[in-house]
């Protein structure tokens, strides 16, 4: 994150999203700014939270994508959520705590990962070690049967130690291990039998949290239980680094670093938040609505939130919401929660140039997927700068005329265009063609009944 400017952020931003520069200056700011208040004196740091971001605009113009490209590129917990998820306390449905619970678990997850990678090399010694005993067991000690009747067992000349890992056999099997001549052989393991958790037992609202917790405190008073499993040495090297890795691991410092992770650089994204804005006086379910936003109000404002790694404070998360608002506006939110998303960016709709630069441009571009799907088949697509245009052309049109879903619209088109092709690819190469030109006339071809009437009733998403 220090090393990244706001320019240098909306530049990697470009890589994957078409336009919407408001939004990702926007984005990178927010993002630059929470470095910034790192580096202040402590006494001036504490004073200075996130600016929170509301984002307008209609469906698949990149909203989600926009944060979730944020939150991978400084490598911060990042969780997105629907606020129609959410139930106003007391009705049943999910409380708006377990948005900070989920964050916290995703940087747990995080940490864990980075600790885990930490120890990788020790935990790798460490399951060689398991395995050389699985492979080369130890000969069982013959005893007097006598001996033990009359309980001198212990009387004789207890045995001198040896240092198993020098032994000739075991360093055989040591070298033949290290130069991956065993891989595939298959041997007997012992691994813990992992309960599948109780799903749905704890489905209540506020009942979430007490169900993680009661869960937990029951699987540690409860003995692991052990399963043999027959895996070869390759697949047993995986299991026994992982079970090493976890014993050298402490949990209780990666719970600490994941609630400070989660508390200085968490990012929630919050969709769908117009869907909870209420329109003038209410009854019905729009109570509910107007209490979810009392209920999200205190965890944007910051609060406490109790989980099962420590409490989490939530003053310095930073919040993205995100809407169409197409039936509602910002000023139908409760004005306190307007009051903390004080930065709004409006996104804009996608016009023709957009969606050529979105069917060509970014990273994982559509006409890329498409190209590299139907290579595996070993047939190769090639897709002439007037087909694109002509596809743009119409994703325009009909996201004008219909509802506008924005780049959505342009798997529409494709799936529909490359429908025939991608069914009858297997029997094209069989039959020796291996090459295919999409030309502005085949795109007509496969789309004029689209063309022609602009009814996409049957292909909207």
């Amino acid at each position: 994150m220090s090393t990244l400017s706001p320019r240098q952020i909306v530049e990697q931003l470009d890589n994957f999203i078409v336009g919407q520069v408001d939004a990702k200056k926007a984005v990178a700011i927010a993002l630059r700014n929470r470095w910034r208040s790192h580096k202040l004196p402590d006494e001036m740091r504490d004073d200075v939270i996130p600016k929170n971001i509301l984002m307008i605009g209609s469906t698949g113009v990149g909203k989600t994508e926009i944060a979730r490209r944020l939150a991978k590129l400084v490598d911060a917990p990042f969780i997105k959520v629907e606020a129609t998820k959410f139930t106003e306390v007391g009705y049943v449905g999910r409380d708006v705590d377990s948005m900070i619970r989920d964050l916290v678990q995703t940087a747990v997850r995080m940490v864990r990962k980075q600790k885990t990678e930490e120890v990788k090399d020790k935990a790798a010694q460490n399951a060689v070690e398991r395995l050389l005993d699985i492979l080369v067991p130890e000969p069982k000690r013959s005893q007097n049967p006598l001996g033990k009747l009359f309980g001198n067992a212990d009387s004789e000349a207890a045995p001198v130690e040896e240092d198993n890992s020098k032994k000739p056999g075991r360093e055989f099997i040591r070298k033949r291990l290290k130069a991956g001549k065993l891989e595939e052989q298959v041997i007997e393991l012992e691994v813990a039998d992992h309960a599948k958790p109780m799903v749905g037992m704890f489905s209540g609202s506020s009942l979430e949290g007490m169900g993680d917790n009661l869960q937990d405190m029951v699987s540690s008073l409860m003995p692991k239980r052990m399963r043999k499993r027959k895996v070869t040495v390759a697949a047993a090297r995986k299991i026994l680094e992982q079970e090493e890795a976890e014993k050298l691991i402490d949990m209780e410092e990666v719970s600490e670093a994941a609630v400070e992770l989660a508390e200085r650089n968490g990012i929630v994204f919050l969709d769908e938040i117009d869907k909870v804005a209420v329109k003038g006086s209410s009854s019905g379910p729009d109570v509910s609505r107007e209490g979810v936003q009392r209920d999200i109000l205190p965890i944007v404002e910051g609060s406490t939130v109790m989980t099962k790694y420590g409490p989490v404070k939530t003053d310095y998360i930073l919040f993205i919401a995100a809407g169409a608002f197409h039936t509602a506006k910002p000023s139908d939110l409760i004005p306190e929660l307007q009051g903390r998303f004080p930065i709004r960016v409006e996104l804009k709709s996608l016009l023709k140039a957009d969606f050529e630069k979105i069917l060509t441009e970014p990273k994982n571009a559509l006409i890329k997927q498409y190209k590299a799907l139907l290579e595996t088949e070993g047939l190769a697509l090639d897709f002439k700068d007037e087909a694109i245009e002509r596809i743009a052309e119409l994703a325009e049109v009909v996201n004008e005329q219909s509802e506008d879903i924005g780049a959505r619209r342009l798997h529409t088109l494709l799936e529909k265009l490359l429908e025939e092709v991608s069914f009858e690819a297997p029997d094209m190469v069989a039959d020796g063609k291996t090459e295919l030109t999409i030309d502005a006339a085949y795109v007509d071809e496969r789309l004029k009944e689209i063309a022609k009437n602009r009814d996409l009733s049957q292909f909207i998403l």
